[in-house]
């Protein structure tokens, strides 16, 4: 929740316990190795360090987003803890810090590490890291852009139904030199909500890494398991045979029509009724068949302005016999059921096929460009650390931000920043939702609950609207890049809106029959003929109506 969209005493009550909450201090850095890098934002340099890039990409689109350290707006933890924030709505951001000697993990273990705040929620947006290639990455003339090569990127996303923390790494095949992107096949749900959350990567030179969220290991694996990654770091050994092909007596059908059974049985009744009066029954005692379901409305009057002469007899429009409120009027008919005779239209029975070999398929034969990559762990040397994320939500904060080969060090960073903030953070999050129930007794639980990352029906609800919202923003935006992006919900979105504009046009079209006057003669001499169909199409209203009243009521 925005602080300008929190009732006056609540943003008081998180600026008063911003004001007691214990002052930040920058962490001791001696503690880390040479090697590591760690960023906490507390230098007023920072923007000399990090280079913000305003590169273009053809006519497509532009980094125009802003960048800005600052400190926490939402449930603030340590006073004058700062941050680097993502400022801009609907915006491309991209910015990059350049690391002073190229981090090597040959033989090594990986640890990124780093913080984000999403202190306006995640709607649709990316959040991760990307740790740049030394070799053909960003430069004093070439701008950090999408297409910056990387080594790992890390860290959560969401946009409508996509909400994972991606893992992928950048392998070159050695074959023809290409880089291929192996993403984690199943990778771990993003946590939104709106205190600060810890993502910790850890690849060891075994192979072995894993993913934590606030500490927790929430997915391990080995990077060489098969399924683990798409695709996977090898290549398959064998591929199909292209000059492979199917024998011409291959017979891949399993089913084939009975040859013994090529008449139609004399006796399959073909022209039997699939539903037929249910034979058992009966009439109910209280059914009056003597008195009309429908009759001339008696309190319906004449138009002054009708002419006989020209508009023909008046007929008075009918309305349901309220004598058959409690009981049935007019011809009774007996209910329709399932016809036990009926056989439908008749096809040549299926059996089994003798001479069935199966689904056909090429033979098999080694890869030619087949390699192992053993050690998929050893990344190429990375040299810069980088943010290129494109957002519809603005005031996305990322901070301490650590690279190395040490888990204890990461550790002892989370332990000494994370940890304390977060702490801080959860009783800003108690103190907000105590000082808006007690203020607002109008429904504010459930803003609390959409505050803090609430997970129950109303929020769920209000999620899928506010996504919804965000999708129109963004097409009216970007048409283009939403509809190619995000095809499926464009199906989603697009099926719910001819749903409703049926619904209505339907309701609509019932009440204009409603309020039509009834249909009359068009002779001034009565004609049988017309009065009867007069009567079938008042009587057609008269049940749509009650169709329409039923579906509205259910």
């Amino acid at each position: 929740m925005k602080l300008s969209n929190i009732a006056i005493p609540t943003a008081l009550a998180i600026l008063a316990n911003a004001e007691k909450a214990p002052v930040f201090k920058p962490f001791d850095k001696s503690q880390l190795s040479k090697s590591s890098f760690f960023e906490q934002f507390d230098s007023d340099d920072w923007s000399q360090l990090w280079k913000i890039s305003k590169a273009k990409k053809d006519d497509e689109f532009s980094y125009t987003g802003e960048w800005a350290v600052e400190e926490h707006k939402i449930f603030p933890g340590l006073k004058g803890d700062k941050g680097l924030v993502l400022k801009t709505k609907a915006a491309h951001h991209a910015i990059h810090v350049p690391l002073e000697t190229p981090f090597d993990n040959t033989d090594n273990t990986l640890v990124a590490q780093y913080e984000v705040k999403l202190q306006e929620g995640l709607s649709c947006g990316g959040a991760y890291v990307k740790l740049l290639s030394a070799e053909g990455g960003p430069s004093d003339d070439v701008e950090f852009n999408n297409e910056s090569p990387y080594q790992v990127m890390f860290g959560p996303d969401k946009c409508g139904t996509t909400n994972k923390v991606h893992l992928i790494l950048r392998r070159k095949n050695p074959n023809t030199g290409v880089y291929e992107e192996k993403h984690l096949a199943v990778p771990p749900l993003a946590r939104t909500v709106k205190t600060s959350t810890l993502y910790t990567l850890i690849i060891e030179p075994t192979q072995e890494f894993e993913i934590r969220i606030n500490g927790e290991v929430v997915k391990a694996g080995n990077l060489l398991d098969e399924g683990v990654f798409e695709p996977s770091f090898d290549p398959p050994k064998e591929i199909p045979d292209e000059s492979d092909e199917k024998p011409a007596d291959w017979d891949d059908r399993a089913k084939i029509p009975d040859p013994e059974q090529t008449e139609k049985p004399e006796d399959w009744d073909e022209t039997a009724p699939y539903m037929i009066p249910d034979p058992e029954a009966v009439k109910p005692e209280s059914w009056d068949e003597s008195a009309e379901e429908f009759i001339p409305d008696p309190e319906a009057e004449k138009p002054e302005d009708w002419d006989e002469e020209e508009d023909g007899e008046w007929i008075a429009p009918t309305i349901p016999n309220p004598e058959c409120e409690a009981h049935g009027c007019g011809k009774w008919i007996a209910p329709k059921i399932k016809n036990p005779a009926y056989k439908g239209k008749w096809t040549q029975p299926l059996i089994d096929n003798p001479d069935y070999k199966g689904e056909w398929a090429p033979k098999n034969i080694a890869n030619p460009d087949w390699y192992h990559d053993a050690t998929p762990s050893d990344l190429e040397p990375i040299g810069a650390i980088g943010f290129e994320l494109w957002s519809m939500d603005a005031d996305i904060l990322f901070d301490d931000i650590y690279l190395g080969h040490s888990v204890e060090e990461a550790e002892l960073i989370g332990n000494d920043t994370w940890a304390k903030k977060f702490e801080l953070e959860q009783d800003a999050v108690l103190a907000y939702s105590d000082d808006t129930k007690a203020n607002d007794e109008s429904g504010a639980e459930e803003e609390v609950v959409k505050a803090t990352g609430g997970d129950d029906a109303f929020a769920q609800l209000q999620s899928f609207i506010d996504d919804a919202q965000e999708y129109l923003d963004l097409f009216m935006s970007d048409p283009v890049n939403t509809l190619s992006s995000r095809p499926a919900e464009a199906a989603l979105y697009g099926g719910l809106s001819f749903i409703v504009a049926s619904i209505v046009l339907f309701v609509v079209s019932s009440i204009l029959n409603v309020f039509t006057p009834a249909p009359t003669q068009a002779k001034k001499e009565k004609n049988p003929v017309a009065e009867a169909e007069a009567e079938v199409e008042v009587e057609q209203v008269e049940t749509k109506e009650e169709t329409t009243s039923t579906s509205v009521q259910e």
